[in-house]
């Protein structure tokens, strides 16, 4: 069973940054997307951004692109998400997942105004 480990969450005023990591116990396939979503509360869970294997070709919200930055480490299993320029609307739960079948326990980024 993959399991996967969030860390970087706090919190931050507007304006501010947050790093997340995500590590995950093992690689399950030879290529697969890595990622995160956020859930706020009272509201759906929300894709954030992604990417591949070979760390090309990341994804974003439309949200969050030209504020966030996905990257991953595939030696070390890693994925992080670099969140620039962060307002209140970015508060929530954010989730790693690895091929969007494992999940990470979430990692609570607030920020404040």
């Amino acid at each position: 069973q993959v399991r996967l480990v969030e860390s970087g969450g706090g919190l931050v005023q507007t304006g501010g940054s947050l790093r997340l990591a995500c590590a995950a116990s093992e690689r399950p396939y030879d290529t697969y997307t890595m990622g995160w979503f956020r859930q706020a509360p009272g509201q759906e869970r929300e894709f954030v951004a992604d990417i591949v294997s070979d760390g090309g070709r990341p994804s974003y919200a439309a949200s969050v692109k030209g504020r966030f930055t996905i990257s991953r480490d595939n030696a070390n299993n890693m994925v992080y998400l670099q969140m620039n320029s962060l307002t209140p609307e970015d508060t929530a739960v954010y989730y790693c997942h690895l091929a969007q079948i494992y999940w990470g326990q979430g990692t609570q980024v607030t920020v404040s105004s």
